[in-house]
């Protein structure tokens, strides 16, 4: 009998080698040197900025590893950069506000960069166990860090409402899957569950269709779209809030590049029926969402509802199923990465320690106490209401424009309808923040560097990429070219 290990090579998943060495090294270093927790950030964004430069190298190559379960292409490697762009600001927005709760610990930096890998293996999937070991090892993650307060009620009842959820969907997509492998003949390669499932449609179809529908299910639990987001305003609102920061745009930018993938590669066969099924639900995300923030006084549930509503923009370039509708999703990613987590660093700025200040009306009057603050804000909730020039206009321009082109106009002009409600509780922070006396004493708000360095950042690149967003395009453009089957 003879055993034949199948090549690899090492270089395929480098980023994911780099942190995880990174968190297994930082919780060796907290277990034997519990002093020196200023070494856990540094080393954390040192081993981001190598997992960067690796994926970098990696740009342009096409083709699959390690049994043709990990896709190497450059879809995959631009979600890495987003997922290591927002796991670095999160990092860099962190070690004050962790200092003030006292959870300054090392198994915190361990469990970003583990989660932060899980999400790389789901945006590299080739099959969908392997998407599966990257949901789980990135949710397990995250629900560790929504519970890090153990002494806070709030914290606590955050992580068990997404355990529990978490759970329920992770269960759906099992199901799923199962569904597929019997409907494809023993496959759970994504490239080939499109030739099975096509091939084998007049068979399978009824089974393949409940398959599908779990699938979506499962994914729409972690994108938290309607009727499945029911755990985000909550556990939103009861995590720390730099972990808040990094469920916002990491966990929705590696649904997503899971999501998009199983649909443009797994079922391009059955396109009409997840399209309608996905419209019904981008309409139902972007409206609740929408509109249950106008009442929302908390700004993270406020922040909870308003990825609710983006979570229904994204999912329109997912429904337009052509190349422009996928290129807008990178783009749009990309800028609500860079916005939404400028819009944490001011919350946690303002909030000061132990979160003492999270009502919208505690911003009266920051815009003459803190003018620089005030328009930093101002900058992120432009940009969140789709304003030009940011990068938020320029994403929803896209996103509308790629439904337009696949002829589905009533999503556009609902999708704008939605964006001018949205600018009623964005600006109405900016309005509060310029127009109101000030009704909580604040006092002066000591500025830290990290925290700074990310709000200027942030701020910087949601208005560069607004005015100039050719170089993100054309990355997106090549991104995307691995979907033959996309129009447009």
């Amino acid at each position: 009998m003879t055993i034949s290990i199948p090549s690899f090579h090492l270089s395929s998943i480098g980023p994911w080698l780099t942190l995880s060495v990174a968190a297994i090294l930082i919780l060796l270093l907290d277990a034997f040197s519990r002093g020196k927790k200023g070494l856990y950030p540094i080393l954390s964004l040192l081993a981001l900025a190598v997992a960067a430069w690796q994926t970098y190298s990696l740009w342009g190559k096409v083709g699959v590893d390690f049994s043709r379960m990990v896709y190497l292409d450059n879809f995959a490697f631009y979600f890495y950069l987003i997922i290591i762009l927002g796991a670095a600001l999160t990092v860099l927005i962190s070690p004050q506000y962790l200092e003030e709760f006292g959870r300054n610990l090392g198994e915190y930096y361990a469990l970003l960069l583990f989660a932060t890998v899980g999400m790389m293996l789901m945006a590299a999937s080739a099959h969908l166990i392997m998407l599966f070991l990257g949901l789980e090892i990135m949710s397990i993650a995250v629900y560790v860090l929504a519970g890090l307060f153990r002494e806070d009620p709030k914290s606590n009842e955050a992580a068990m409402k997404y355990l529990v959820l978490g759970a329920f969907s992770s269960g759906f997509l099992l199901f799923g899957m199962a569904m597929l492998y019997g409907a494809a003949g023993g496959t759970l390669y994504l490239n080939e569950l499109a030739t099975k499932l096509g091939s084998m449609a007049a068979l399978t179809k009824p089974l393949t269709l409940l398959g599908l529908a779990l699938i979506i299910v499962g994914f729409g639990f972690k994108v938290a779209s309607v009727p499945f987001h029911m755990w985000t305003p909550d556990v939103y609102e009861g995590a720390p809030t730099n972990v808040t920061a990094f469920m916002a745009v990491g966990v929705k930018a590696a649904a997503f590049a899971a999501f998009a993938r199983v649909m443009f590669v797994a079922f391009p066969a059955f396109v009409m029926q997840w399209n309608m099924l996905l419209w019904v639900l981008a309409v139902a995300t972007m409206t609740l969402g929408n509109v249950v923030a106008i009442a929302q006084t908390n700004i993270k549930r406020m922040l909870a509802y308003s990825s609710i509503a983006h979570a229904g923009y994204l999912l329109v370039g997912l429904i337009a199923a052509n190349q422009l509708g996928a290129v807008s999703l990178l783009y749009y990613l990309l800028a609500y990465t860079l916005m939404n987590i400028g819009a944490f660093a001011v919350v946690i700025l303002v909030a000061r320690k132990k979160d003492s200040y999270l009502n919208i009306y505690d911003y009266a009057g920051l815009g003459f106490s803190q003018p620089g603050l005030a328009a930093v804000m101002s900058i992120f909730m432009f940009a969140l209401a789709g304003m030009p020039p940011t990068a938020g206009f320029v994403g929803k321009f896209y996103i509308f424009s790629a439904a337009v082109q696949a002829g589905y106009i009533w999503l556009a002009i609902l999708g704008v309808m939605n964006s001018l409600v949205s600018v009623y509780y964005y600006l109405r922070i900016t309005v509060i923040m310029y127009m109101r006396p000030a009704e909580a004493e604040l006092g002066p708000i000591p500025y830290n560097y990290g925290l700074t360095t990310a709000m200027v950042l942030t701020a910087v690149a949601v208005l560069a990429i607004g005015i100039f967003p050719g170089f993100f395009y054309d990355m997106a453009v090549t991104s995307v070219k691995i979907f033959p089957g996309l129009t447009g």
